[in-house]
């Protein structure tokens, strides 16, 4: 095998490293994520439709050096995937109510009405693997989407909780 003079040696490595995509080196700046959740959600933080917080300052993520790819997640869109392919990482940005009521405008059938105050409904509670359904009693009206205040129907007692309307009839509560 051929011995490559260092001078050589050197060169072909510069060339190979222009020759390579450019990897961003140091920590991902975290208000450089939030200025893209905020471009992408069209709302700041704290308002309706933005980032419910800043993204944790404490986490180390590796810079991007690509443009971060950003998409609305789960079936609700409560969150937004801020992800960066070259550098390996995704994180989840949850956002407020208003982006979730503004992603549900675009179905059909939304803003309108589908449950009244003091109508019986179903309950459903939701968590890691399991699923609890109750009747419960609407204290708010609300369209799909929205969040309105429910109380177990068999218990006038007990304090109201917040659940989200998922169709006419049903609200739900989705344990994390």
């Amino acid at each position: 095998m051929p011995k490559l003079s260092p001078l050589f040696a050197g060169g072909l490595l510069a060339a190979i490293a222009a020759a390579s995509p450019a990897i961003a080196s140091g920590p991902m700046d975290p208000a450089a994520i939030d200025r893209a959740v905020m471009e992408f959600t069209g709302a700041g933080i704290g308002q309706p439709g933005g980032a419910r917080l800043p993204v944790d300052r404490r986490m180390r993520l590796n810079a991007c050096g690509t443009p971060l790819q950003l998409e609305w997640f789960g079936k609700n869109r409560d969150s937004v995937q801020v992800l960066c392919p070259d550098a390996g990482w995704r994180i989840y940005v949850a956002v407020s109510q208003g982006a979730q009521q503004a992603a549900l405008a675009d179905q059909p059938g939304s803003g309108e009405i589908v449950v009244s105050r003091g109508e019986t409904v179903a309950i459903v509670v939701e968590g890691g693997g399991f699923s609890l359904s109750r009747q419960a009693v609407a204290l708010e009206e609300g369209a799909i989407g929205s969040w309105i205040k429910v109380r177990p129907a068999q218990d006038r007692k007990a304090e109201p909780l917040r659940a989200q309307v998922v169709r006419p009839g049903q609200v739900a509560v989705r344990l994390r």
